[in-house]
């Protein structure tokens, strides 16, 4: 029996699309699509009474439900599953206005991640978190997801920016926790329990967002460096010299470099051929003082010959070009493609060693492989991206084992940031114990206990 007369009773025509209206678009994420799932309808609710609706809806007939945002994770984690409801959240952007007093905004789950830092501007402060999908990924996603980005250095990830959140059970009852205090302990923080749950536990619809003062002066600078062992000093040097300042460091290494310039006909910066490059960025609000403090650091660090070479941009248009190379990874499909891209994070300390092993045990399998390398080190995340020329197809599953038995073997994470989804489902108890995965399905049980809340992410229920 299908669901659709139900959910034309329970909602407005204008909230539910019929399978064959529904447009292709919706049909998974960046990363992993499927075309063949057949979902039962398309929800597009305006308010949280909607969703709730829906769920109960849902649940009493026993159809799973996938929530999406702006569809652009890299998991999996937006792809229906056969005969799904598809739970689109793009309705519901409202922005409230800006609370000045707590420093916060209130906002709904499908407002998009650049138009809420531009109500933040507006108000003189800053919303922090920032990702390359700004301009169409959701508050929404990014809560479920827990998003980090280039920012989580000084701000943290999605997690530290949430204050208050709203979100609907599978059976349709409201959790709405959504003060604007920082401080409120009473009980268990139900919130929590949904950011970076991928829409496994429940469906994000409002959340109270923390902001910040909005720097006044930034100062951005590319550094050469010999090793991992000169990018490890640096890091401490510019802790204990720029100190809360300090917003972004960006290490690439050669290769990364080398294609992230020459290779897209680029000009470097910075000569090629050094072990390691740096971005690095202080954000301030002494006009007065912070250039001749990012430059007397820049002066020290090379003095000290933990720097071997450096610009500092001059204006904005050097600073963007300095971050162009940080960000050319998504121009690598022109002459690195096809590649497989990984997201993992290890202690910051053995960063260096984890390359130099992961290499090595690529190349022992693979002569000919080729990788690129790069991150957020300064918080522990390094992105990886492995090509294998000339092969017709790259064996995805076989670099899977490699990299992530490496990543279990240094004790990190098999994903800093992009979440689990379905792409990375199969190597979780890489990074987790099987008590903690144990203890993760009993929470799935305890409040989706039919299991229809997104079903087949993070880990099979059973």
């Amino acid at each position: 029996m299908t669901i659709l007369p139900a959910l034309l009773e329970a909602l407005s025509a204008d909230v539910i699309t019929e399978p064959d209206e529904i447009d292709s678009r919706y049909f998974g994420d960046w990363m992993l699509r499927d075309e063949s799932a057949h979902p039962a309808a398309l929800a597009r609710p305006r308010t949280t009474q909607d969703v709730a609706t829906l769920l109960k809806t849902c649940q009493a007939h026993g159809v799973p439900v996938v929530a999406q945002g702006g569809r652009t994770g890299l998991a999996g984690g937006a792809t229906p599953v056969p005969g799904c409801v598809l739970l689109s959240l793009e309705r519901m952007r409202a922005i409230s206005p800006v609370d000045g007093a707590s420093a916060t905004v209130l906002v709904e789950c499908g407002a998009v991640l650049e138009t809420v830092q531009q109500a933040a501007d507006a108000a003189g402060l800053l919303f922090a978190l920032d990702i390359g999908g700004r301009g169409s990924c959701t508050i929404g996603g990014n809560i479920s997801t827990n998003a980090g980005g280039n920012r989580v250095l000084r701000y943290g990830m999605m997690r530290e920016l949430v204050v208050g959140l709203e979100a609907v059970l599978a059976d349709g009852t409201i959790i709405s926790a959504l003060s604007p205090m920082q401080k409120n302990n009473t009980g268990y923080d139900l919130k929590q329990l949904f950011i970076g749950s991928e829409g496994t536990l429940g469906v994000v619809t409002r959340a109270v967002l923390r902001l910040h003062p909005k720097p006044s002066t930034v100062q951005t600078a590319l550094l050469a460096l010999k090793d991992y062992a000169a990018v490890l000093a640096l890091l401490a040097a510019a802790k204990s010299h720029l100190g809360s300042n300090l917003a972004a460091f960006e290490v690439m290494w050669p290769h990364f470099y080398e294609l992230g310039t020459s290779g897209l006909g680029r000009q470097p910066p910075l000569a090629l051929g050094h072990g390691a490059y740096v971005l690095i960025e202080s954000m301030g609000t002494d006009s007065s003082h912070d250039d001749a403090h990012f430059e007397a650091f820049v002066e020290a660090v090379f003095n000290q010959d933990i720097v071997a070479d450096a610009v500092i941009a001059q204006s904005e248009g050097q600073r963007r070009q300095i971050w162009a190379v940080r960000d050319s990874s998504g121009e690598f499909p022109r002459t690195f493609w096809p590649n497989v891209g990984y997201d993992v994070s290890l202690p910051i300390g053995e960063i260096g060693r984890f390359i130099e092993t992961c290499d090595t045990r690529l190349t022992a399998r693979w002569p000919q492989v080729r990788t690129v390398w790069f991150g957020h080190a300064a918080d522990g995340n390094v992105h990886i991206a492995v090509h294998l020329p000339d092969a017709s197809e790259q064996p995805e599953p076989a670099f899977d084992d490699i990299v992530y038995g490496c990543v279990a073997d240094f004790s990190g994470s098999i994903s800093a940031e992009h979440g689990i989804g379905i792409l990375k489902k199969p190597y979780l108890g890489k990074s987790r114990t099987t008590a903690e995965i144990a203890t993760m399905k009993l929470l799935k049980k305890a409040l989706d206990p039919r299991g229809i809340l997104n079903p087949g992410k993070i880990f099979d229920q059973g």
